[in-house]
């Protein structure tokens, strides 16, 4: 077949953290990203043509629009509250929360000063559902990338505190259930440029851990609600940040970085896996593949 007959499509896909019981719930043409599962277990949310929409856990219905108002531009960035009532998400560089069924969004970001193009990327909710933690990326010279440091915000508004001082990019901060550390991956150790490894620190910063240490490019590490696994998704040697359309793995490993292995490997990357989504039980995660298709 030739190749011009061929696009990707995305399938949304349920998998137990042993590789077994893998389940696509939901295939479509349509560009979708990054899945959350609802803390009931219920419902997945991801985003598609900048917008929120939810589907059953299960499957077998189509996608709900989540209506949000006059924002626009949702990307992957988006969490929910622990109660399950509240999505929070990133849109045009800034956090907002809406309610799950929808309404006019709040905005949670603070502005900042014009030049330095601040932008806002959500990845964490706190378990107690009072602090937001994400990626702040500011503008250095005619580069936009320039700096990404990771912060905390509360879900009320207010001040931002900022936890890291690396001048290399970090990304994906997440909060373990237990309140006692937050996820991410970062370049900090890195010898070659865009090699990311898995880390982890305490909330405020400080006790930095790295968990992986391999040839390979390792991206977004999200802990199981029972604190058991942390699945992240793993690129090829050699890449740079997350793209999308790469031959990537699904590994997991325990909370300090033991008994890595392989889960499942796919044409992914961006998109896939980007915020948590793991069932409240601990027993399955949803991401999303992007195979070839005829259609």
């Amino acid at each position: 077949m030739p190749p011009s007959s061929l696009k990707r499509v995305s399938q949304l896909t349920i998998i137990r953290i042993d590789g077994k019981d893998q389940r696509v719930i939901y295939e479509t043409d349509e560009r979708i990203e990054a899945p959350n599962w609802s803390p009931d277990g219920k419902w997945l949310v991801f985003n598609s043509q900048g917008s929120l929409w939810s589907i059953p856990a299960h499957g077998g219905a189509k996608p709900k629009l989540i209506p949000a108002g006059e924002v626009k531009s949702i990307n992957n960035d988006h969490v929910l509250s622990p109660d399950g009532r509240t999505i929070y998400f990133s849109a045009s560089g800034h956090l907002y929360a809406v309610p799950f069924a929808g309404g006019q969004p709040r905005r949670i970001s603070n502005e900042q000063a014009p030049e330095r193009k601040f932008r806002y990327y959500l990845h964490g909710v706190s378990p107690d559902g009072q602090t937001l933690s994400y990626v702040g990326l500011e503008a250095l010279g005619d580069d936009p990338w320039g700096r990404t440091e990771l912060y905390t915000i509360p879900v009320a508004g207010g001040a931002d505190t900022q936890l890291t001082n690396i001048p290399r990019p970090n990304d994906g901060p997440e909060y373990s259930p237990d309140g006692r550390w937050i996820y991410f991956n970062s370049e900090i150790d890195a010898e070659v440029p865009g090699h990311s490894q898995c880390y982890r620190m305490a909330p405020d910063g400080t006790g930095i851990e790295q968990l992986t240490h391999d040839e390979r490019v390792n991206w977004f590490p999200h802990i199981s609600p029972d604190g058991r696994w942390v699945v992240y998704i793993s690129f090829p040697p050699g890449t740079i940040k997350h793209p999308a359309d790469k031959d990537v793995i699904l590994r997991r490993m325990k909370p300090d970085g033991r008994e890595q292995a392989d889960i499942i490997g796919f044409n992914g990357g961006q998109g896939t896996i980007n915020v948590n989504s793991w069932s409240p039980d601990g027993e399955h995660f949803a991401f999303v593949v992007y195979p070839e298709s005829a259609k």
